[in-house]
């Protein structure tokens, strides 16, 4: 029998992977493209979409020629991606070639458009898509592209205009369908994620046509045949946005279920935490300043629910940081553990996501002293990712009012293990290690394979535990100095709401 492998490709931010796996999800081949990110003005994130679609047939090709090279043994199942979300593209119906930037999920160049809506309509795109109205989002992304190329929408309404997430680009192109994952849609701040359809009213508060849209589908929902490059004749069997991709693989062996939730947090340039959801209260979710979304739905639309917190700047903080002292990250790993602590680095570059969602938030550094030392700013960016997580891990606890002794972890900065015990000391809580360096890709190759039924047993994956050790009073403290910080951040008195909950002691 030949041995069937899937090939997972995982484009991020930062660079395009891609995987050749087997059933007992081992990675057999790899292959890696550097992404460039370009910032024109301050505040503005973007990319060039036809550079992404370049990179992905670059590792597909690389890994079809690897596994036509482990020979007739083997074959090519299909297809599994999951992407960078959020970030927004145009591109012609006739060609497939981008009409403008792809601007990136950090990009913050709406913000002043955000302002523009009324409270009301605010109100109303929160209730309706779960998420708060902030230019994170795509709809204003989609907006602006529209604005620049198509202002009084004429050839957008006539379907000569494309408008999609990076899943639905990448898919037009290998496939020429448009089309966009559930989970993905939810993310663009156009969908009612009741009914996972778009939401009329949205579409004319963001003066989106709907023939610019790509159809809303199931995430295993298989795609037609890839009639591009290497991997044509195969399809897309699954597609995943890459933080869902990640809780997917999280569960695999675990209880972390709708009904028995537990939550991951992905360690990247900036971080998701998020938790499985059943029957959420949409206003739990809003009060602890968390958003509601789709983690992905199954054949038929079976929609699965999660709540979610993002933060902006996290890995890129120590990026920044790095390049701030003439260090490379690696480095100022090397410096952190001796770090005094008294520093608070609030990575506020463009504002703060949740649970705060402040877009008027300044990035600041309090505590410095004459004898503040490069290891004590390192030690401050480092806590920072750290500090961030635990204030969404408690506006998750807030919202499903249940508590999280245990924290799935996976990304890049996870492997350092200094970082793994601190973040278990100043929170309290289990921290729980996957061993999986590309946990995004072998997640949606995971879910790609169970819903095609092409593998009948998935096996859970390693992983290091982290328990709590040291001091909860200096953990308490180190936390209420990080709060006050934030709060000069902001600007303003945080509140009770969620304040009062950040006090907790371990």
């Amino acid at each position: 029998m030949l041995k069937q492998l899937i090939l997972a490709v995982d484009q991020g931010t930062g660079s395009t992977k891609a995987l050749l796996l087997d059933q007992s999800l081992v990675p057999l081949a790899s292959a890696s493209v550097s992404i460039n990110i370009e910032s024109p003005s301050p505040g503005w994130l973007q990319q060039d979409a036809e550079a992404i679609f370049d990179s992905v047939e670059t590792v597909i090709a690389e890994l079809v020629a690897k596994a036509d090279a482990m020979g007739e043994q083997v074959e090519i199942a299909g297809i599994a991606l999951t992407n960078q979300r959020e970030s927004a593209v145009a591109w012609s119906a006739a060609s497939g070639k981008p009409l403008g930037p792809m601007l990136g999920w950090q990009d913050r160049r709406t913000t002043e458009a955000a302002e523009q809506i009324s409270v009301s309509d605010a109100a109303m795109v929160r209730e309706v898509t779960g998420l708060p109205l902030d230019p994170m989002f795509s709809a204003l992304k989609f907006a602006w592209l529209l604005d620049q190329i198509d202002p009084n929408r004429e050839a957008a309404k006539a379907g000569q205009i494309m408008l999609g997430t990076l899943d639905s680009f990448l898919l037009y192109r290998l496939t020429g369908e448009h089309r966009i994952e559930a989970g993905n849609a939810s993310r663009t701040q156009l969908l009612n994620v009741a009914t996972a359809a778009w939401q009329p009213e949205l579409l004319d508060l963001f003066n989106i046509p709907i023939q610019a849209l790509p159809q809303v589908v199931a995430s295993d929902h298989p795609s037609s045949e890839i009639t591009v490059g290497a991997a044509a004749g195969l399809k897309v069997l699954a597609v995943l946005a890459d933080s869902h991709a990640a809780l997917f693989a999280h569960s695999i062996g675990t209880q972390m279920t709708p009904a028995e939730p537990a939550v991951k947090a992905t360690f990247g340039t900036g971080s998701s935490i998020m938790s499985l959801a059943q029957n959420l209260d949409a206003g739990s979710a809003e009060a602890a300043g968390m958003v509601s979304t789709i983690a992905w739905a199954t054949q038929n639309m079976q929609v699965v629910g999660a709540v979610e917190g993002n933060i902006l700047s996290s890995g890129s903080t120590l990026v920044w940081l790095a390049n701030q002292l003439s260090k490379s990250v690696a480095q100022l790993a090397q410096l952190a553990p001796s770090g005094s602590g008294q520093i608070n680095l609030v990575p506020a570059f463009g504002g703060l996501g949740a649970p705060w969602w402040a877009n008027d938030a300044k990035a600041i550094i309090e505590g410095m002293t004459f004898d503040s030392t490069p290891a004590d700013l390192a030690r401050a960016a480092f806590e920072a990712i750290i500090l961030q997580i635990e204030d969404v891990l408690l506006a998750t606890e807030k919202a499903l009012h249940l508590p999280l002794k245990t924290v799935f972890v996976d990304g890049g900065p996870t492997a350092n293990l200094w970082l793994m015990q601190l973040f278990a000391d100043l929170t309290g809580r289990t921290v729980v290690r996957n061993q999986v360096a590309e946990l995004s890709a072998v997640g949606v190759a995971a879910f790609a394979c169970q819903q095609s039924a092409i593998w009948a047993n998935l096996m859970p994956m390693a992983t290091d535990i982290f328990a709590p050790q040291g001091s909860a009073v200096a953990a308490a403290e180190r936390k209420a100095s990080w709060n006050k910080a934030v709060q000069k951040s902001i600007g303003t008195s945080i509140g009770t709401s969620i304040g009062t909950s950040m006090q907790r002691s371990n």
